[in-house]
């Protein structure tokens, strides 16, 4: 069964007709052409397919898209509309916290949700004003890299959110 939903996705609404079972992630990458988030696992194991859905993250390929109609859709493109890269975004070029780059977009969309979290105070962090390396790790251990590029994708979430 196909419908028609309205989705912002960066900033733009977009109209798109989805049979009702299709992903976000496949409406996405299938229907509107935004090959930001990248598609891994296809199970919510890998963390690739990491966008914000009404500032909140989500694993796309576990959303079904009919439910995001309405809704505002943040890939990793849509973090810096004007050119100017956004601070996370910057920090992962600063540490060179990637290498291949695949998993890039879902984890830094996967940062700029966590900070937001941390900055919310959700979940508790203990009254800490900075991020450890440990939490880092936590609230990031959803999103895995192949190729091991944690430590410098741990450094540059920490120097996000001093920015």
């Amino acid at each position: 069964m196909q419908t028609e939903i309205n989705l912002r996705v960066d900033g733009t609404d977009r109209q798109v007709t989805v049979d009702t079972r299709t992903t976000l992630l496949d409406a996405l990458r299938e229907r509107l052409a935004n090959t930001s988030p990248k598609k891994g696992c296809d199970h919510g194991q890998c963390g690739a397919c990491t966008v914000l859905l009404n500032g909140r993250r989500v694993l796309s390929c576990l959303v079904l898209a009919v439910t995001a109609g309405g809704k505002d859709v943040v890939t990793a493109n849509g973090l810096a509309p004007d050119g100017e890269l956004h601070p996370v975004q910057q920090a992962f070029l600063d540490n060179d916290a990637f290498q291949c780059g695949y998993c890039t977009p879902g984890q830094v969309c996967s940062a700029v949700g966590a900070l937001d979290e941390f900055r919310r105070g959700w979940p508790s962090h203990h009254g800490d004003t900075e991020l450890t390396r440990a939490e880092v790790a936590e609230r990031m251990s959803g999103n895995l890299c192949r190729c091991g590029a944690y430590t410098n994708i741990v450094t540059a979430v920490q120097q996000a959110a001093r920015a």
